[in-house]
Parts: C-alpha cells; sequence; structure tokens
C-alpha cells in the first residue's frame, strides 16, 4: 500500500503489518475534509488486500483526535500534502447534493473502516467529536489518554449525527443512554467514556502511544485468518437471530479449522510453548 506523508494525515508502516495513521493538522483539530476521506477509503482499500497490513491503528496530533469536518477546508484551501484521490465536488450544496455527499464519501469511510476484516484501533490523543467520534466508534478497539474527551454535539449546530453515529451509539450504549448521549450534547471525559462503555482503556497521555502499539502488535501476532473471519462473525451476530448466527459460524468455522494455524495451535498445546502463527503469511507478504 501507499505509505507517508498526505494532506491531512501520515501514514507509516510499523512492526509486523501495523498501518499507523496519524492525523496531522493539530491548528485544525484535525478536522476531515472530502479530500482526506477520500484518500482514507482508497488507503483503507489498499490495506485490507495487502499482506503486509495485518492492524490499523488511527491516532491524532496536538490535543485532539478528530474534531468534526474541517469546516475551513470546505472553503477554502485543503491541507496542504500529497493526495491520491482527484478533487470533485464536495456537494452539500442542495438537498440532493447532501444526500449525495454523505452516501458517497462520509458514510461510506465509516462503512469501509467497520467493513475491514483487518482488525482496527482508535487511539484517542484528545477530542473526538462528530465525524472524529463516529470514526472511533467504527474502529473495533478503542484507547484514550486520560486527557480526551467525547462526544456528538451535532445537535449544538443544529445538525444531525450524519455518518453513522447514531446507528453506532445505540448500539454501544443503548437506546436510553443514546438519547441522552445524543439529545444533551454530552461530551464526556475518558474515564466517564470507559464507564459507558464507549472506550475499552484509559491511560496516562504519555503512555497512549506505547500501548497503542503494544495492543495492535498482539493482534498482530494472533491467527490472522481466525480472527478476521471471526471479526466479521462478531459484527455479523449483532445483526442475525440464533439460526442465522450458528450457520454463518459454522461456514467460517469451515474455513478455519481447516488452516495451517491450527495445526501449529494445536502441536503448540501439545509442546507446551507459545504457538508461532501466520508462518502463510510471513512468506506472502510484500517486502516493507
Amino acid at each position: 500500500m501507499d505509505r507517508g506523508k498526505f494532506s491531512g494525515f501520515d501514514l507509516e508502516l510499523r512492526g509486523r503489518g501495523i498501518a499507523w495513521f496519524q492525523f496531522t493538522t493539530p491548528e485544525r483539530l484535525n478536522g476531515l475534509t472530502v479530500a482526506i476521506k477520500r484518500d482514507l477509503i482508497e488507503l483503507l482499500t489498499q490495506a485490507q488486500m495487502d499482506n503486509a497490513v495485518r492492524v490499523i491503528v488511527f491516532t491524532g496530533s496536538g490535543r485532539a483526535f478528530c474534531a468534526g469536518d474541517d469546516l475551513k477546508g470546505y472553503r477554502d484551501a485543503e491541507p496542504s500534502g500529497r493526495r491520491l484521490m482527484p478533487g470533485i465536488e464536495p456537494g452539500h450544496d442542495t438537498a440532493i447534493g447532501t444526500y449525495d455527499g454523505l452516501r458517497s464519501v462520509s458514510q461510506r469511510l465509516n462503512s469501509v473502516l467497520r467493513g475491514l476484516d483487518k482488525l482496527t484501533v482508535a487511539a484517542l490523543n484528545g477530542v473526538a467529536i462528530q465525524t472524529g467520534l463516529s470514526l472511533a466508534l467504527s474502529c473495533d478497539f478503542r484507547l484514550a489518554a486520560s486527557s480526551a474527551r467525547m462526544g456528538s454535539a451535532t445537535l449544538r449546530f443544529g445538525l444531525l449525527p450524519d455518518e453513522g453515529g447514531q446507528y453506532l451509539l445505540v448500539r454501544m450504549l443503548g437506546l436510553a443512554r443514546a438519547l441522552d448521549f445524543v439529545l444533551r450534547k454530552r461530551i464526556v471525559s475518558a474515564e466517564e467514556a470507559l464507564a459507558l462503555g464507549l472506550v475499552h482503556e484509559v491511560v496516562e497521555p504519555d503512555e497512549l502511544e506505547s500501548a497503542a502499539m503494544a495492543l495492535a502488535t498482539e493482534l498482530a501476532a494472533g491467527p490472522q485468518v481466525a480472527m478476521r473471519l471471526l471479526k466479521r462473525s462478531l459484527y455479523s451476530a449483532a445483526e442475525l437471530d440464533w439460526e442465522h448466527a450458528l450457520d454463518e459460524i459454522a461456514a467460517k468455522t469451515a474455513i478455519a479449522d481447516h488452516h495451517a494455524d491450527v495445526r501449529e495451535g494445536t502441536r503448540a498445546f501439545f509442546e507446551k510453548r507459545e504457538p508461532q502463527f501466520n508462518a502463510w503469511l510471513e512468506d506472502s507478504e510484500s517486502p516493507g
């Protein structure tokens, strides 16, 4: 996959297959634009298809993870830096333009992120609001610095959580808490987010990067085929009834049970050692 410095973010490949995205416009609170979102969609698609990538991490710089859309970037100049995708009209100039812009770009970014088989981590270094909140909630794991804050806050502008935030919040908080969170325009601390179940762990700010790397390294060392199949099965289980969930996991088990990682895991158990998964992947990984 492509890597380097892009308009609005940097991307590097760390360790054994960790794609590290870092937003780089702290003066704009790492706000996103149509151009940035389209480049992220392209790079996430590349990551899904690249054997050199096992885990994807998002984080920010400065005092924000991502504080929403960069309205200045929509009106004026985009952040400087390399662009992958050619420019297009942002939409939102008419009712149908808003619909098209959301479905084609803003909502699509979160759909692509949630649709990845590879595991994803959001390392929340600071405020995650609106677009930033939806992006974080679309990841599989969320770590937060103790200084981070999270909220929808769209109603403060008379707007809606239109990038999937309402769906994600209902599933994570339940309906009653989601109503309270969104309609009362709550912006919660990292500890409050932990209590609500919006993040998995809270660490000190200077420990966030190392904690995110440790989690990503752990996930990257696991049996990738089984983990990716299980991720998809868990997301499906949230939507399926009992019989369909059983059938779905049976079909995936038919793949996982016959994979080389299972043979390695079984041998390691009887030999009383840690399994060394992913030999198949290391043989086929693209050069770093």
